[in-house]
């Protein structure tokens, strides 16, 4: 299988990126990753930064979101598999947009998220092809995905 481009989305709070890529790093996978901007400052100024500042908070969330709607809209369309990461400490609308789009484009979906989610995210799930709790749980699958091959999770 050649290369395969997978977008990471979800919460910016945690390494589950850096696991991932260490992971895929060991198990000697061909993969380009792609991500939203995770400096949350940049994600939230990046509007005003570039366009103008505004008096009011909606305007500025307004230019920001769509700024990063370019980005995000046109990396997960470029995608061969889109990876959300549902984490507990806040939500995660974002991502849970991310998820729809992908699933819209019927971009094959895996999402992560603990236990304790798996009520309020049932729908989510309902729409990937892989619901997993780990980073390594994400690398098996992408091994089995590139390789055929099962590793341990």
């Amino acid at each position: 299988m050649t290369d395969l481009s997978v977008y990471l989305s979800g919460e910016i709070h945690s390494d589950w990126r850096e696991e991932i890529y260490k992971g895929v790093s060991s198990a000697a996978l061909s993969i380009k990753f792609n991500t939203p901007v995770t400096d949350h400052d940049n994600s939230d100024d990046c509007g005003v930064t570039i366009l103008g500042d505004e008096d009011n908070l909606f305007w500025k969330d307004h230019k920001g979101a769509k700024l990063n709607a370019i980005r995000t809209k046109t990396l997960i369309e470029k995608s061969d598999v889109v990876v959300v990461r549902f984490g507990d400490k806040y939500k995660q609308w974002n991502a849970a947009f991310d998820a729809g789009f992908a699933a819209a484009l019927g971009k094959p979906l895996i999402v992560m998220h603990d236990k304790s989610l798996t009520h309020p995210l049932k729908e989510v799930d309902a729409a990937a092809l892989a619901v997993a709790e780990t980073p390594e749980q994400i690398v098996a699958i992408l091994n089995y995905v590139i390789k055929g091959e099962l590793s341990g999770a």
